[in-house]
């Protein structure tokens, strides 16, 4: 009957987190802690059955991957860090070309976001050359702009 021993866990753990880093899924990284995790358990209970182990290391490999992906990652889409959203919502600009709701007009902040100082932008009223306005989404190349104090 084949014995695994802890260290034979502490093996596998290790070798899903190097195959993790080979392939940068956040995949296979759950397999090797779920190794890790065995390994643990059989230096708490070294007479664990083989059974046991493959149970145990399964069905916690397959729940920290589903916690990670139903948990932890759902969140992933609110980080703007390296969009063009997240340095320009919230920007103040001047409507240097009259734009209305169905026509895009030009607005221009006080200093180049994101590579420049001039945007198109829409809004859903008309507002004429001069108003002052925040950035309220960003849609493709376009801001979507709303006067300010409004």
């Amino acid at each position: 009957m084949i014995s695994l021993l802890w260290w034979h866990w502490a093996l596998v753990g290790f070798g899903f987190i190097l195959a993790e880093l080979a392939l940068p899924a956040f995949f296979l990284l759950w397999f090797g802690v779920g190794g890790f995790l065995v390994m643990a358990a059989l230096l708490i209970a070294p007479a664990l059955a083989l059974e046991a182990q493959l149970l145990l290391w399964t069905v916690s490999s397959i729940a920290m991957m589903a916690l990670w992906f139903t948990v932890f990652k759902r969140g992933y889409h609110k980080v703007f860090i390296g969009r063009s959203s997240a340095n320009l919502v919230g920007e103040i600009g001047m409507i240097v070309e009259v734009v209305a709701p169905y026509k895009e007009g030009k607005v221009r902040f006080q200093k180049p976001i994101v590579g420049s100082d001039l945007w198109d932008c829409m809004a859903q009223e008309e507002l004429i050359a001069g108003t002052r306005v925040r950035v309220e989404s960003v849609e493709g190349n376009k801001v979507i702009v709303k006067k300010v104090g409004k």
